[in-house]
Parts: C-alpha cells; structure tokens; sequence
C-alpha cells in the first residue's frame, strides 16, 4: 500500500464530504452530542461552504493509500497575519489510525508552509480529543484555551496549538 497526497480541486470536494461522513461522528462520539455533531457536519462541510473556503485561499490535500482516499487535510497561509499558517482540518479514516498516515500528512502541511514562507502553524483541538497527544507528539504546544460560539447554543471547547516552523 502505498500512500500518495495531492492538491485536491473543487472537482474533489464530494470526495472530502464523503471523508468527513465516515470519520467525523467515530471521531467525536464520544465528545459531542449527536445532534451537534450533525449540526456541525451540515454547517462546516456542505459543498458550498468548502467550495468558498477554497475561494478564500484554504488548501485541500488528499491522502490516498493504494489511490482509495483515506484522509485529508485543510490550511490556510497567512492566517489573521503573514507567516502564520492555520490547520483548520486534518482527518483519517478511523480504521487507517496508527499507521503513521497522519504523521504523513501533517508533515506535508508543515512543509508546504515552510515552502510558503510560513513561520508557525497553528490548530484548533477539542479539549477531550485523543488526537492532543498526537500534536503533543509532534512538537505542538498549548498556548490557549478558546471557547468558540458555533450557534444553536453550542461551543467548540478547544485548545489553541502552535509549531514554530524553521525553514
């Protein structure tokens, strides 16, 4: 099997909404109520929301194992100011965790950020998410607490995360 990661196109979007549909709640089941997940899901991954994040400058990559989609990622360079790049999304099929699959990816977006003249990539994680040791691991450290209003009466309790980027 082996992995390849690409630039997805607005041509992909449907391949990253059906990513999403298949990870998201084994994701967070634990964590958030099922109506908010669907809330969520319907709100941050409908194919016209992607579609303007595209516009807006966010880049898509795809990770395919054996050219079967498993995974993607989302980020935004000179996020809020310059040389600062935002992770907005990084996900696995939930049967493809634990295969260095993610360390693969994330590398990816680390590297097109250093390309990009990035100096620091920041994230957002759940608070209860099991992928804050991941980040930990990869170098990331906590420098904020954000509750963020979503709407409909909920939050995302989230750490706000940073990796200094040396080029």
């Amino acid at each position: 099997m082996i992995p390849s990661i690409h630039e997805a196109s607005s041509l992909e979007i449907e391949v990253i909404r059906s990513l999403i549909w298949r990870i998201w709640k084994p994701t967070y089941r634990e964590i958030l109520s099922e109506d908010q997940m669907d809330y969520m899901l319907v709100r941050m991954y409908n194919a016209g929301t992607l579609q303007e994040q595209m516009d807006e400058g966010h880049v898509f990559l795809i990770l395919k194992e054996d050219q079967t989609p498993v995974g993607f990622a989302g980020y935004e360079c000179d996020y809020k100011e310059a040389g600062t790049c935002k992770l907005h999304k990084i996900y696995l099929l939930p049967e493809t965790q634990g295969k260095g699959l993610g360390k693969m990816l994330l590398h990816a977006v680390v590297e097109r950020a250093k390309a990009a003249g990035q100096h620091r990539l920041l994230l957002n994680v759940n608070r209860y998410n099991k992928a804050l040791n991941f980040y930990r691991s990869y170098g990331f450290e906590i420098i904020a607490e954000e509750d963020i209003d979503i709407g409909k009466g909920y939050f995302m309790n989230d750490y706000l995360m940073a990796l200094p980027l040396e080029r």
